[in-house]
Order: structure tokens, then sequence, then C-alpha cells
């Protein structure tokens, strides 16, 4: 799991970066921000889960889906603050970030091999 949120940390940066160099720093910040408001929910739920697995019993169901639904209320929570928040909001940048964040699993089976 930590993989997978850290193929999210690095597919937010290169999506940053060309945000920055297509439509400056607002659009870089947006692409960030999008991509962070699915990628730190995301970390929080792999620590969760890992932490449970090692308990006594091990991870249920009813834990993984209360962690999901946690999950994605957590990131809607954090797009509608990142958009109340900030003026300066790109928002193709931000839906950008948020695809990319939210599809980087995909780069996962091409570049990582078991």
């Amino acid at each position: 799991m930590a993989i997978a949120v850290l193929f999210q940390l690095i597919a937010t940066l290169v999506v940053a970066g060309l945000a920055a160099i297509w439509g400056g720093a607002d659009a870089a910040l947006s692409a960030v921000l999008g991509g962070m408001a699915c990628g730190v929910p995301n970390a929080l739920f792999a620590a969760r889960l890992h932490i449970e697995a090692r308990r006594p019993g091990g991870a249920t169901a009813w834990g993984f889906f209360a962690g999901e639904f946690v999950k994605v209320v957590t990131t809607v929570a954090l797009l509608v603050l990142v958009a109340h928040n900030y003026r300066g909001l790109n928002w193709l940048a931000l839906i950008i970030g948020v695809i990319v964040a939210l599809k980087s699993y995909f780069l996962m089976f091409v570049f990582v091999r078991r």
C-alpha cells in the first residue's frame, strides 16, 4: 500500500511540474492540492489498514469499508476546503491533479514487478 501512496505523490509532482510550465504557480499549486486531496486520505487509510491488520484477528471487511468511506468523505471535504479558500484556484489543474492521483495505480502495474 505504501508503494501506491508513493506513486500518487510522484504522479502529483509530475503533474504539478507540467502545470507550472503550462499555467504558472497557481496552476502548479492547484495540481498539488488536487493530488494531495486524494493522496493524504489514501495514506491515512493505508496506515489505518496496516495497523488494523496487525491486531489480533486481523483486518475485517467492516473495518475496510468504514475506512474507505472515511477516505472518500475526507477527499471530498478537502476538495471543498480548497475550492472555498484558494482564490487563485485553477480548476483544470486541480481536476487533472485529482484524476492523475486517482489513476496513478495503473503506473504501478507498469513499473513494479513482484
